[in-house]
């Protein structure tokens, strides 16, 4: 299984490629060591994720763009989450670009959803839901759901941190009306699911490799 490690010599070599210098770049490899072994201890030795009271979402294979939007936004105040909130804020722009390659990572999903769900959920994922405004989550996220760009990887993540983030979407997300990101266009979505049809949807990514 592949580790942080791995995570820290891709941030590592992109970081230090994009600002050309070691003196220019404002931290250590030490430092960025420091900072994996944080997100380690919630988000798992491989970024797989942890399954707890409070799940934690899985990073391994996440966008890049994603992850650098999504810290700018914790930043921002754009989206809350106490922990997050208090971990962003402190972070240099170098520091996040760093940390947010966790693409090269690759473990095995944890799964645990219920499989009796899977089915209903693929059906829901490929094709949306007929005769309303849901459409197929394959057309943002991938056919695969290893998102592109601005759109999350969805492929492995933790069923219930999915549940969890769909049915308090508006609690959570699009905080500042006035400076919206692209996850603005998953509000009216997870809106209109219901809470069966959100189960089934993160019982089907859970499996996903």
């Amino acid at each position: 299984m592949r580790s942080l490690h791995v995570a820290l010599t891709t941030a590592l070599a992109t970081i230090f490629f994009i600002i050309g210098a070691d003196a220019q770049v404002g931290f250590s490899q030490q430092e960025l060591q420091a900072k994996l072994a944080y997100c380690k201890t919630c988000h798992g030795l491989s970024g797989q994720g942890y399954r707890g009271a409070n799940p934690m979402p899985r990073l391994a294979g996440q966008q890049p763009e994603y992850l650098e939007n999504q810290l700018h936004a914790f930043i921002e105040r754009r989206r809350t989450n106490p922990i997050m909130n208090n971990v962003a804020h402190v972070l240099s722009p170098n520091m996040i670009t760093a940390l947010a390659h966790f693409k090269d990572l690759n473990p095995k999903s944890l799964g645990g959803a219920p499989q009796e769900l899977v089915a209903t959920g693929k059906k829901i994922y490929q094709e949306g839901v007929p005769g309303t405004d849901i459409p197929a989550c394959a057309s943002c996220h991938g056919p695969e759901a290893k998102g592109d760009g601005a759109f999350p990887r969805l492929a492995g993540q933790l069923h219930d941190y999915i549940l969890r983030k769909l049915v308090n979407w508006s609690k959570e997300r699009g905080q500042d009306p006035a400076n919206p990101d692209t996850s603005a266009i998953m509000e009216p979505i997870a809106h209109g699911l219901t809470d069966p049809q959100i189960k089934a949807v993160a019982a089907y990514l859970s499996y996903l490799e």
